[in-house]
């Protein structure tokens, strides 16, 4: 295990020195403003509360300072309105929706293999309303994800905020090896100034210490409980050692098992074979015990009483149960890097392109294992647990952004209300990182962080995607309704749709470059 630990630490060292372009210094956007006002607005406010409008939202600066009711049905009083003051700014947007910024809960920000640079995956992003991001292994270096953060918070970059966590281990000059390295590992990693760490597993002596040393200084943490070590140290033990989410589910399923304490490997399987590793995953639900009975109570049960959060990141795993689907997803043609589309397609080096033979029998393996698996969540929520929305992108044939919104749409396949998805999407996962004073409601006193819509998204999720949803119109005309319209962080307002007009120049660019043409995979 010495052996694999090293190698999964230089991997990430090496990963970090193999850097993407930085996002260029540039001012995109109007604002901020001495005074915004908003005015006729329906508003999801992400407590969960029901829309509600026409709403004038006052901002100054970057925080909002009045909500304020100004109709109920009724013509509005414009004398009970707030005032705009001298050198503000004020938009008309009756028929429009606004929700709190949303939170993808696990942005990778592009990679060398896949040629994805920050510019392109920031506006990928912020195109769909996404204002916050949560780096899960700082791919690109912590150092550099901390600078593009900084330039963020700044707005001298067009960028969501960013939360670094830390792959553990990244940086170090040896493998961690004793529940002492680590301890000083984790302390170190707080001096650099990341947000949190990203496990993927150890031995349980040191992810035991690790994670309490981490909670012990503030931070926060996320672990994707890889295969290499979840026979021993599964998410009920990184609950109770102080873990903030799991990442996936891997590690859950595990925690689930009655008749069983090792996944039925077949025993042909080599975990370094993603075929092998992506195709037995697909059957883990079913090792597991059966929805509601005594051990899966007692597992969710001790969860919940841990204050748990579940980031189930269902999205990046969709190819696996209809890779068609995924694969033919209308916005690859126009915002899907050529380099982008070549790392997606069947290889045995690209990490999650594992197509070597994938067909009936695992796409129906995967589709119960996404029935058992949404079970779970879903209940999870309906217990009061906190669940959150993340993509994982850039893998899978998802993309950054789009398959973001496609999260939002599979929580509410798993059974949840759209206000409960949107309060995944906003609130809970501002409080998984610690961060609800600020962000993720529409409140007084909070960041003015926003997506705005022209359409109602809780009657259609699809109307979020950048390509919007397709409506027959009563003469006959076929439209595309919805993508969001303006994003607005710390109160500086973004046109969505010219920044997705800038990804597709970026693909277009790179169409040229190459004279790349979109073919599937095998066909000539």
């Amino acid at each position: 295990m010495r052996k694999i630990y090293l190698a999964i630490v230089l991997l990430l060292n090496l990963n970090a020195s193999a850097q993407v372009a930085k996002a260029p210094l540039k001012k995109e956007g109007a604002g901020p403003y001495t005074q915004l006002i908003l005015r006729g607005v329906t508003m999801i406010n992400g407590t969960g509360a029901p829309p509600t409008g026409p709403m004038d939202i006052v901002v100054e600066g970057n925080r909002i300072v009045q909500i304020a009711g100004v109709g109920s049905g009724m013509p509005i009083n414009d004398s009970r309105r707030p005032k705009l003051k001298e050198g503000g700014r004020e938009m008309d947007l009756t028929g429009h929706y606004i929700m709190p910024g949303f939170i993808d809960m696990h942005g990778h920000i592009g990679g060398t293999g896949q040629g994805a640079y920050a510019e392109y995956v920031f506006k990928l992003w912020m195109a769909h309303g996404i204002t916050t991001v949560r780096d899960p292994s700082c791919g690109n270096g912590l150092d550099w994800v901390l600078e593009e953060k900084r330039l963020s918070a700044e707005n001298k970059i067009t960028a969501p905020r960013l939360f670094a966590y830390t792959a553990f281990g990244q940086g170090s000059k040896q493998p961690i090896a004793t529940p002492e390295q680590a301890v000083e590992w984790v302390r170190q990693n707080a001096k650099n100034g990341a947000d949190g760490i990203k496990f993927f597993g150890a031995a349980p002596e040191i992810m035991d210490a690790a994670l309490r040393e981490n909670k012990k200084l503030g931070l926060r943490s996320a672990c994707h409980h890889a295969q290499m070590d979840v026979a021993r140290w599964n998410v009920v033990n990184s609950a109770r050692s102080g873990l903030t989410s799991m990442e996936h589910w891997y590690g859950l399923s595990e925690a689930l098992f009655t008749d069983r304490t090792i996944q039925n490997y077949p025993l042909t399987y080599n975990y370094s074979n993603e075929q092998h590793r992506f195709e037995e995953a697909g059957k883990l639900w079913k090792q597991a015990a059966a929805p509601y009975s005594d051990h899966w109570n007692k597992v969710m049960n001790e969860l919940l009483a841990l204050d748990f959060t579940i980031d189930p990141t269902f999205n990046i795993y969709d190819a696996n149960r209809d890779l068609m689907r995924a694969r033919r997803a209308e916005w690859h043609e126009d915002y899907t890097l050529p380099s982008l589309w070549k790392f997606y397609e069947p290889s045995m080096v690209s990490h999650g392109s594992y197509w070597h033979s994938w067909g009936t029998e695992q796409e129906v393996a995967w589709k119960e294992n996404y029935r058992l698996w949404m079970t779970f969540v879903n209940e999870y929520k309906n217990r009061g647990g906190r669940v959150t929305a993340g993509s994982d992108n850039g893998f899978i044939y998802q993309l950054y952004g789009f398959g973001y919104i496609r999260e939002l749409e599979l929580l509410r396949e798993a059974g949840f209300h759209p206000l409960e998805v949107i309060r995944s999407a906003t609130l809970y996962a501002a409080q998984a990182l610690g961060v609800e004073k600020d962000l993720g409601t529409i409140e007084v006193g909070k960041l003015a962080d926003f997506v705005v819509i022209d359409v109602n998204p809780l009657e259609n999720l699809q109307l979020l995607y950048g390509t919007g949803a397709i409506r027959l119109m009563p003469d006959g005309k076929i439209i595309r309704a919805g993508g969001v319209k303006y994003t607005i962080k710390d109160g500086i307002i973004y046109d969505s749709k010219k920044l997705l007009a800038d990804v597709k120049r970026m693909v277009d660019e790179g169409k040229s470059k190459t004279g790349w043409k979109l073919k599937q995979p095998g066909m000539e």
